[in-house]
């Protein structure tokens, strides 16, 4: 895919930020983004290859557009609401990914807010907690409208909405896990906010299921992910990031940005640590509750993974936005 034209938004100031961003994203910063878009392009069992194939040059395409904003409001959506889980709870990966994401940019100096479902609040508000910072945290219930709250984000002037691991409608409607079940008793219709905005929009998935992968052609989904037909999200985004995890696709975002803005380089390396993930998701797991949403237990592990392994696939995305040779995740632990 080539280097897209990178958009300058209404508010901020064009020269500087094309200046900028052209400055940074030469052929070394592109090579590395790509790098770390790889790193994040690893099935988990899922069958994504497809997915992955599709939506290459994403990360660099979301990254290079957030970081020619000079001064973007960021409004964050995620929670995916496990009900089949004991206990029943939001599941770890995107609430987790979110807050380090929150905590890189309120460091960077940039306003953000987060949005979830009434039932997943507690989990994300752990995830923050643990993060150490204080961000306004709008929550819907499922037949709650969301006039109020996107006149919220209006009113904040919100520029962006980011979605990481936030189911979203499918083709018959409601929004479904990876097993089809329907979600809609417990999960507010976000995808309407997602898209009715002034600003602009980057979702993060690995399912097929997740707001953002309506921007995919259909047919790889249906015909590559298990239930691809029934639980197909149709909701797009301006820009796709696709992950082995979503969790990952939060770390490469955040590289993304560490490699693109000078200015929010130091606040983007603090974020992308392994004790920061694992406090993060300790704290998850034991006040939301949280739970795996693959195993569906109450663990510290996202979609079945070991703490350890997401430590490692960390170190090697951090490796790359430090510019230093990846470590294989073989090497790496």
């Amino acid at each position: 895919m080539d280097a897209p034209a990178i958009g300058i938004p209404m508010g901020s100031n064009p020269a500087s930020a094309y200046n900028r961003c052209m400055t940074a994203t030469g052929s070394t910063a592109r090579d590395r983004i790509d790098r770390i878009e790889a790193l994040i392009h690893q099935d988990v069992g899922r069958n994504a290859e497809p997915l992955f194939a599709a939506a290459r040059g994403g990360l660099f395409q979301a990254a290079s557009a957030l970081a020619a904003d000079d001064r973007p409001r960021i409004g964050l959506l995620t929670g995916f609401y496990v009900p089949m889980a004991t206990p029943p709870a939001a599941e770890t990966d995107g609430p987790a990914g979110a807050a380090m994401l929150a905590r890189a940019l309120v460091n960077a100096g940039l306003e953000v807010r987060l949005l979830t479902d009434t039932l997943c609040r507690s989990a994300c508000q752990a995830a923050l907690s643990a993060a150490g910072i204080d961000i306004p945290l709008d929550t819907v219930a499922p037949d709650q409208p969301l006039s109020e709250v996107t006149a919220i984000w209006r009113n904040a002037g919100i520029t962006w909405a980011i979605a990481i691991e936030r189911c979203g409608r499918s083709a018959g409607g409601p929004p479904r896990n990876m097993r089809g079940e329907d979600l809609s008793r417990y999960v507010a219709p976000l995808d309407d906010l997602f898209v009715a905005g002034p600003w602009r929009t980057i979702g993060i998935g690995d399912g097929g299921n997740e707001i953002g992968m309506g921007s995919l052609p259909r047919h790889l989904i249906t015909e590559s992910v298990a239930n691809g037909e029934t639980i197909a999200c149709v909701t797009p985004a301006e820009h796709l990031i696709v992950a082995g995890v979503s969790h990952w696709g939060g770390h490469a975002l955040l590289a993304g940005l560490a490699i693109l803005r000078p200015e929010w380089r130091a606040a983007c390396l603090d974020c992308l640590d392994e004790s920061l993930e694992a406090a993060i998701l300790t704290r998850m797991v034991r006040d939301g509750p949280a739970v795996d949403g693959v195993t569906l237990a109450h663990a510290i592990t996202v979609d079945g993974i070991d703490l350890a392994t997401h430590a490692a696939r960390l170190r090697a995305i951090r490796a790359v936005a430090l510019m230093k040779e990846p470590l294989s995740m073989h090497e790496d632990g």
